[in-house]
């Protein structure tokens, strides 16, 4: 199943820097991991913001539900997501 997320985050302006740091490692490596695993597919910045466009590949609603709470900047973000299926005017095979 591929979902389509926005992810806004709002980190609080009085946050301990070191802690923000911290916050932001552990995000990236766990965003990592999990696009080598093929399950984040795609991660766009959106310009101007601190958010991203992502794409999830995904088994079930409830996984994605359990990969997106596991972020550590989760308390922090905004999230909205749109389940995706193929269009049947897509020339690829795949959507790759």
């Amino acid at each position: 199943m591929l979902f389509h997320v926005k992810m806004t985050v709002n980190l609080p302006p009085d946050m301990d820097p070191a802690k923000a740091t911290a916050l932001k490692a552990d995000e990236k490596e766990l965003a990592q991991r999990l696009q080598r695993e093929g399950k984040w597919r795609h991660l766009w910045r959106i310009a101007g913001l601190y958010a991203n466009y992502s794409v999830f590949d995904v088994n079930s609603v409830q996984e994605l539900h359990d990969l997106l709470m596991q972020l550590p900047l989760y308390p922090y973000m905004k999230i909205e997501l749109d389940a995706m299926c193929r269009h049947p005017s897509s020339i690829h095979q795949d959507d790759r």
